[in-house]
């Protein structure tokens, strides 16, 4: 088709005609032009090939709409709709084709997402988990490099810890007076985005041009925050074919450096916890006589009378309490710890006075210092003179923040998935359910509670498919090991319906065991109905053009017909008024007229007919109704 109409058509609908197939995001083959089959199969087998969405143009015949069969074209136009169709249809295929480059996208990300939690709940090596973040982020998001850089109080120096494109980068200081990105982020606290980087203001012109040496196009900076301040940024720079970030990225962006902020504190506040742990462990195994293990065990100790006033308080507990062990001695438990909430507190001491042990009661208290601590307190009767109760505490705070944060990280990441139009669905390696969002509630009719008491992931596939699928999953030909690319697979409903579904799936490994499998499934339903409309309009075509051919024979038939019989009955009337009724020749001329006008009837209803329709005639063949395909025409 011609250049102009195109360009028309494509600028009515908001797109731009663009030479090159590699930038291109529709393509409008023209499958009438001469010659154009080694064409399209250039454009489908290039590298942008796969991720186009086509428009045929095609001839308004049975060979034009079956030349897209193989294709599948999101749309089809014929020339006589170009005019007044096309623009119509560039839009709607621009709609179509976004939105399945959203999903994919959101997909992906969310495949990433999952991933790496996985790898923040498994990996105990944080060199090796920060450089494999950065790198799955740079390839995921075909940028130029992602660092993670660590800052300290200041915001004079920073230390990159991780780099996508150097695994051995680590502990690397830097001048944060060249990267005022970075300064931004940590005076702020918000992700800072420099889509033109280049001329960004916020750049001097010594950045600006070192920017644009590197041929940086856009940069990103997300903040880590670690207890409520930010201590690491997650720095991005796009290069190359991409040239910006979008709204859905930075968003993405923001909860990956959130989760990874989440897990540097994890393995620094996990790692203290068990220290002291051990350290309380190794000290009480060591106990011996009361006085040493009062005076020298890493938690704090109280021992009260039975008005709860403390009798003595070690060390431990002096410290944690910001008091001296003189200065509690006498004073009511209380007084010395101003608890948020006293009756929790003198309930545990009430329990222990009346001889019931009880273990890890947390309690928040305030110190005269002005902290705020979370202690978690045991306390048992002890019968000594004037002795009530020994209480033990602990602090924590720290750990239960954590729990909190990885608690809230959790109920996102749940919330992130449940939100997923695609059905998400993981089960252990016996086939128990512990993953189906609403999604998957949708497209199997099970709800979530349902699918994890009741069901097993075999239920979910036809026979046989479940265990294909895992083989499929365990080898190497289809993603890799652990891994399954986009494959077509189907689904069983609740009410027995096949479900047909594009699925990706992997297996989860803990410690280089596998754990459980996790898969992500799109309902085909409404793709596949549109194709079964599409062949029954086909199949309506093909029975028209049929019927067409029928009229057309018939009227060539009766046309070609008529002259010759209209002969034979004239030179049969003329024999018959030249002889007598009892000459020989009269009866079989009277015959051949008699035979010759049923004839002429039989080629009159041939004439009328306006449709296909058929009689059996002998055994199972089939013949043209001449009455049927002309009666509605009397």
């Amino acid at each position: 088709m011609a250049r102009e109409p195109l360009n028309a058509a494509a600028e009515r609908a908001g797109l731009r005609v663009v030479d090159n197939p590699d930038d291109a995001s529709l393509a409008l083959v023209d499958l009438t032009a001469p010659g154009c089959g080694p064409a399209v199969v250039e454009l489908l087998t290039s590298l942008n090939g796969p991720h186009l969405t086509l428009i045929a143009v095609v001839s308004p015949e049975p060979r034009g709409f079956a030349a897209v069969d193989t294709l599948r074209p999101a749309d089809i136009v014929t020339h006589q709709g170009l005019p007044h169709e096309l623009t119509w249809r560039l839009q709607r295929a621009a709609e179509r084709h976004r939105e399945r480059e959203e999903q994919a996208r959101s997909q992906t990300d969310l495949a990433l997402l999952l991933e790496l939690t996985a790898d923040y709940a498994e990996s105990s090596d944080v060199e090796a988990l920060l450089h494999g973040v950065t790198r799955r982020l740079a390839e995921q998001l075909d940028i130029a490099r992602a660092t993670l850089v660590m800052v300290g109080g200041g915001v004079d120096e920073g230390v990159i810890v991780a780099a996508s494109d150097d695994p051995g980068m680590k502990d690397l200081r830097i001048d944060l007076a060249r990267y005022p990105e970075i300064r931004e982020v940590v005076r702020t606290g918000k992700p800072v985005v420099m889509q033109e980087a280049a001329t960004h203001p916020l750049l001097g012109d010594l950045e600006r041009r070192a920017v644009a040496a590197r041929g940086i196009h856009a940069i990103a900076a997300l903040p880590l925050p670690i207890r409520g301040q930010v201590r690491g940024v997650l720095l991005l720079r796009a290069a190359g074919r991409r040239r910006a970030f979008s709204t859905r990225e930075i968003d993405f962006l923001t909860t990956v450096a959130h989760a990874t902020a989440v897990a540097l504190r994890s393995a620094s506040v996990l790692q203290s916890v068990q220290t002291a742990r051990l350290a309380a462990e190794e000290k009480a195994a060591s106990f011996k006589p009361y006085q040493l293990f009062f005076a020298h065990v890493s938690e704090g100790v109280a021992i009260l009378d039975d008005e709860a006033a403390v009798l003595s308080l070690n060390p431990s507990g002096a410290t944690m309490l910001d008091t001296t062990a003189s200065e509690a001695r006498g004073k009511h438990l209380n007084q010395i710890t101003q608890p948020v909430d006293d009756g929790v507190l003198m309930e545990l001491v009430t329990s222990a006075s009346r001889g019931e042990a009880r273990m890890g009661v947390d309690v928040v208290v305030r110190t005269p210092a002005g902290r705020c601590l979370t202690l978690s307190m045991s306390a048992a009767p002890l019968r000594d003179e004037d002795a009530a109760t020994i209480l033990s505490f602990r602090d924590v705070t720290h750990a239960r923040k954590l729990e909190d944060e990885l608690r809230n990280t959790k109920d996102f990441l749940e919330r992130l998935i449940d939100s997923s139009v695609d059905a998400i669905i993981a089960a252990d390696l016996k086939g128990r359910i512990i993953l189906f969002n609403k999604g998957a509630e949708a497209m199997c009719g099970y709800t979530a509670q349902e699918a994890q008491e009741k069901l097993n992931a075999l239920q979910l596939y036809p026979p046989g498919v479940a265990q294909r699928i895992m083989a499929q999953l365990r080898g190497p030909d289809m993603g890799g090991k652990g891994r399954l690319s986009l494959t077509r697979q189907e689904l069983m409903h609740r009410s027995g319906e096949r479900v047909p579904v594009n699925m990706t799936a992997s297996i989860v490994y803990e410690g280089g065991r596998e754990s459980f499998s996790v898969g992500i499934f799109t309902d085909l339903r409404d793709r596949v109905q549109l194709e079964r409309k599409l062949s029954d309009v086909e199949n309506r075509l093909e029975e028209s053009e049929k019927n067409a051919v029928i009229v057309a024979l018939a009227g060539t038939a009766a046309h070609e017909l008529n002259q010759p019989l209209t002969s034979v009955m004239g030179y049969a009337e003329l024999l018959k008024r030249k002889l007598k009724e009892e000459d020989f020749a009269w009866r079989p001329v009277d015959i051949i007229y008699r035979e010759a006008e049923r004839m002429a009837e039989i080629v009159r209803k041939i004439g009328k007919i306006t449709r296909y329709e058929t009689k059996s005639y002998v055994g199972a063949q089939q013949i043209l109704d001449l009455d049927k395909a002309s009666s509605h025409e009397e």
